[in-house]
């Protein structure tokens, strides 16, 4: 299997319940650090990036109670799917809602209705799992050039990124200060930076008295069905970018930790599994779930659990810990919904520097595609929306387009060679 890549396994079978001890049967409980090391995921996982998940509900036209069932769907299917297939396949699948994909979502320019959106999330999950089903998709995904998908992905990350240092024009005292608490802690403890940076907004924010939590709400997790609606124009400007974004930037990294860590994760039933909990969660508002990365090294290390044929207890108590986030999810969310707005974007722009990092290097990694890759990026961050469709669709039709001329111009090359000869 190529890094990333969608191979078959065929021949892996599922570790030994070594869970329990000898002929007795007797249940071992998880050591301390398997706890720990899955706690830690979870907060880092939903506390890093739910400011941006409930900005892009808000561009999309959710009401409060409708973020808020997104939220709980996404919390709900990343713990009961994160919990199965660690318990089937014996390994710590961790599981995580698409952050590009959020941040596509809060950065079109589309004006859908919530029905619209629901739709979309419901063909990019089908997408998925067909994908996954499908062998010779999975060998067309392989051929997608990394450096225009990641091109994409930047284009799209880039304007929130911009954002942050707007927003110091109109707060420079709280960009300032959740900056410097990023950047050291970037410094002396990496895992924990988004979630120190969050926890410095907030608490600057209760100190200045602008955070007005609503007296009446929600509290308990809540799940608000919507039938959806199928928009063309949506479906190719949002729908199958969200999709590819997913699949190249959270999916195929999310196999590769597994492998790191020693594991033969049988990819296509994985990425069936994660669109099928896309797809069961989608009419609730949940725009996408798919296999970690970041968090997933957490709880795939040894540290989490010395143990690799028990490391799996690790994922299920991830999942765990999402199902009791899930339960509280609508307080949470209106806790984000009452945080003034110069705040949220601040927050999104900071958990989004990591990815923009990471996508900029596959961009420009050393190769012949980096003509293909920035004209994708830059058609990407401009914006453009033609015919309906959004920058996202334009950015990879200009890249592919730029592959082709590419691939005509050697060809005319090696013809002309061979003439000559």
């Amino acid at each position: 299997m190529r890094a990333g890549g969608l191979a078959e396994n065929d021949g892996w079978k599922p570790p030994a319940l070594s869970c329990y001890a000898t002929s007795s049967m007797t249940f071992r409980m998880p050591p301390v650090t398997a706890w720990s090391a899955a706690l830690i995921a979870a907060l880092i996982g939903f506390g890093g990036t739910v400011a941006l998940v409930v900005q892009a509900m808000k561009v999309l036209g959710a009401s409060p109670e409708q973020t808020g069932s997104a939220v709980t769907a996404l919390c709900l299917s990343i713990g009961l799917a994160g919990a199965a297939m660690s318990i089937g396949l014996r390994m710590p699948v961790v599981l995580a809602w698409s952050t590009p994909g959020a941040a596509l979502l809060a950065g079109t320019t589309a004006q859908l209705s919530w029905p619209a959106a629901v739709g979309v999330f419901v063909v990019a999950a089908v997408l998925a799992i067909v994908l996954g089903l499908i062998p010779a998709l999975g060998r067309l995904a392989e051929k997608i050039p990394s450096t225009v998908a990641s091109a994409m992905l930047a284009g799209v990350l880039l304007p929130f990124c911009l954002t942050l240092f707007r927003t110091a024009a109109v707060d420079p005292v709280l960009v300032g200060v959740i900056l410097a608490v990023f950047l050291a802690a970037r410094r002396r403890a990496p895992l924990y930076a988004m979630l120190l940076a969050l926890t410095a907004g907030v608490a600057l924010t209760l100190a200045r008295g602008g955070l007005s939590l609503p007296s009446s709400g929600q509290v308990l997790g809540m799940l608000a069905p919507q039938a959806p609606a199928f928009q063309p124009a949506a479906i190719i400007s949002l729908a199958l970018p969200l999709f590819l974004v997913t699949l190249v930037s959270q999916n195929l990294p999310g196999l590769v930790v597994l492998r790191t860590a020693g594991y033969h994760p049988p990819a296509r039933p994985l990425l069936a599994g994660v669109g099928l909990a896309s797809l069961l969660a989608a009419p609730f508002g949940a725009h996408g779930v798919n296999l970690a990365a970041i968090t997933a090294a957490i709880c795939t290390n040894p540290e989490a659990h010395p143990d690799a044929a028990r490391r799996w207890m690790v994922g299920v108590i991830y999942a765990g810990v999402y199902l009791l986030l899930a339960l509280f999810s609508p307080f949470l969310v209106g806790v984000f919904l009452a945080l003034p707005h110069a705040v949220i974007a601040a927050l999104t722009g900071l958990a989004l520097i990591p990815a923009l990092l990471g996508a900029l290097e596959s961009m420009l990694a050393p190769g012949a595609d980096r003509d293909p890759a920035i004209v994708t990026f830059l058609a990407t961050a401009s914006g453009v929306s033609l015919l309906g469709v959004g920058s996202a669709f334009w950015g990879l039709t200009a890249g592919f387009l730029a592959l082709g001329v590419r691939a005509l111009l050697r060809r005319g090359a090696r013809a002309k060679r061979a003439g000559s000869t």
